[in-house]
């Protein structure tokens, strides 16, 4: 155990967390004491979250360092997995048995747990959350006991994206596939009109599109096709795109060598991530913040942050559109619905960023725009239950396995308060 200093922080560096105590338990048993004894806890992973869900008051516990464990059940065609293992230490052990997953983030440096408790993504039109392929999950409750919560189950579609709220989650089940591989191509200057009268040709042009926009003009920067081996790549004169012919980055200035490698087919672990294992993610000095939208509002939702973008280009990086599909996990931003995501990488600075996400938050509002947990948002405790409406039932949740509110914080507080 060692006190919290104010270089303990977020990724990001924008989040100083305001905990007593840190800890880095290094086995179960002491991950369990330690929760046992306290009044207020937290589960902290590779800390890739903007704002404070991962914060506490008192015991912020490290989960990074407990050991990293990889059971593969070739017959089930599952893998267990520790919470703190991070995609990409998974995706390469996964990858030496001949398996796979379907899909991953953009960042192969997160957390299992916390990527999967934040509703985290990846893009395509049959893809899932990555939450999706887990079939169950492990937690330490409050009491310091082990719960094993199990698709199919009353709990588990509220418990998989649940924030950190209802325990420490130390291990989780996911489903695999047989490894594949993958070839990403880059086609710069997609002319605007493009996704206004085919969103849906367009992300279905490949297994993961991703569209990267500084919102400036009548055409939006790169398009990446990830296609799965066995698909045809689109010609160079794609939808009226230039084929890239050198190597590129989603933001503009930031060296391509930190992306994943492009044009050649590889392994599915090392082409569906945008940015490689080994290198810093996307710009490393930003924030971010990120939108789910109804897919049948996408070209709405865009034409919408296209008429802001006077205000939304001064402080944006890059944006990043997504596909993602429907699901049934009760807070996820993709419940029930299929969905385009609108991702914004800003500049590093709350003070010039935040008005714009305010206003930003307002023209999204029409299209029932869901933020995703773990990025900048400030949509309030009124108009997010409006768009979750399973969070009552999370609200009980939460009581079941943390009546003592052991696991709440400040950000659990605000959105989703006790009842009386």
């Amino acid at each position: 155990m060692t006190p919290v200093t104010p270089r303990e922080s977020n990724w990001a560096g924008n989040v100083t967390y305001s905990a007593a105590r840190l800890h880095r338990p290094t086995t179960p048993a002491e991950l369990q004491q330690i929760v046992a004894h306290s009044d207020r806890a937290h589960a902290l992973g590779t800390r890739h979250s903007f704002n404070r869900v991962a914060d506490t008051a008192g015991d912020l516990i490290d989960v990074t360092g407990l050991p990293v464990t990889v059971e593969v059940d070739n017959s089930a065609g599952q893998v267990r997995v520790s919470g703190g293992t991070t995609y990409g230490e998974l995706a390469t052990r996964l990858h030496t048995h001949g398996l796979a997953l379907p899909n991953l983030g953009s960042l192969p440096h997160i957390s299992v747990a916390g990527a999967c408790a934040t509703g985290t993504h990846g893009s395509g039109d049959g893809n899932g959350c990555l939450a999706t392929s887990v079939s169950s999950l492990e937690l330490v409750t409050a009491t310091g006991d082990v719960v094993e919560i199990s698709r199919g189950t009353d709990h588990f579609a509220g418990a998989v994206v649940s924030l950190g709220a209802l325990g420490v989650v130390t291990a989780l089940t996911l489903d695999v596939q047989p490894a594949y591989e993958v070839t990403q191509h880059v086609y710069d200057d997609l002319p605007a009109h493009e996704l206004a009268t085919d969103l849906d040709g367009v992300f279905a042009s490949a297994y993961s599109v991703s569209v990267f926009t500084r919102w400036r003009g009548d055409t939006l920067d790169q398009v990446w096709l990830k296609q799965r081996a066995g698909e045809d790549p689109p010609g160079d004169g794609w939808r009226g795109t230039t084929k890239a012919e050198t190597p590129r980055h989603p933001v503009p200035g930031v060296p391509a060598a930190q992306a994943t490698q492009q044009g050649t087919p590889g392994p599915w672990h090392q082409r569906l991530p945008h940015f490689r294992a080994d290198a810093t993610p996307s710009a490393g000095d930003e924030l971010q913040s990120e939108y789910l939208v109804p897919r049948r509002h996408g070209v709405d939702a865009i034409a919408a942050v296209a008429s802001m973008r006077e205000s939304v280009a001064p402080v944006l990086q890059i944006s990043e559109l997504r596909t993602v599909a429907a699901d049934d996990l009760w807070l996820s931003p993709g419940y029930a619905r299929d969905s385009l995501a609108l991702h914004f990488t800003w500049v590093p600075d709350e003070h010039t960023v935040l008005p714009v996400v305010r206003a930003l938050e307002e023209r999204l509002a029409p299209f029932a725009a869901r933020p995703h947990w773990g990025k900048v948002f400030t949509t309030s405790r009124q108009d997010l239950w409006q768009l979750f409406e399973r969070a009552p039932s999370f609200v009980d949740l939460m009581h079941h396995y943390d009546p003592d509110g052991t696991f709440r914080n400040p950000m659990l507080d605000e959105h989703f308060p006790v009842r009386t």
